[in-house]
């Protein structure tokens, strides 16, 4: 399979999985009221949360300038993950691009249609939280970024041995 559609195809799955995951939760779960709740496991919850701002709530989009600031700001990244990906030669940073892509487009239209980024999935130790409430999106692309700086720190390509480029030849 040639890597640039695989890189789309993973951020198409990722955005697609997202979106559904939102609309269950708001809609058929009825989980559409700040805080509201279920839980599914004794460690995961189903927790709606309007998020305005990026990851960790900095940068809170209080008004419609920050909004649409954070949305070209988010845009302009996706923009140059995109062209990252379709460069990119390597198919687990491909991969790894897709799925930043993929979250980044997610938020991007909650953001676009909502005002707000609808996060829900909430993991929990007791009253321990290791992370915020987050989303499909948020879990894409902070494992894409986490396989592409293990892959630059850790990952050495064999001296002299060039990348594996992809023929589109038909016989």
């Amino acid at each position: 399979m040639n890597l640039r559609v695989l890189g789309l195809l993973v951020a198409a799955l990722v955005f697609l999985v997202d979106q559904g995951m939102k609309y269950y939760v708001t809609g058929p779960l009825g989980l559409n009221v700040q805080d509201a709740s279920l839980t599914v496991l004794p460690i995961f919850d189903l927790r709606f949360v309007k998020n305005v701002g990026v990851s960790l709530g900095l940068l809170p989009a209080t008004g419609s300038t920050m909004r649409w600031l954070l949305v070209a700001l988010t845009g302009a990244i996706a923009a140059g993950v995109l062209w990252w990906m379709l460069r990119e030669q390597k198919k687990p940073d491909v991969i790894a691009l897709g799925l930043v892509l993929g979250g980044a487009l997610g938020n991007i239209l909650d953001r676009t249609r909502l005002g707000y980024v609808v996060d829900f999935a909430d993991l929990h130790f007791g009253e321990w939280r290791p992370f915020l409430v987050f989303n499909v999106a948020d879990a894409a692309i902070t494992i894409g970024v986490l396989i592409l700086l293990i892959r630059a720190l850790f990952v050495r390509d064999k001296a002299g041995q060039a990348p594996a480029v992809e023929n589109d030849v038909n016989a």
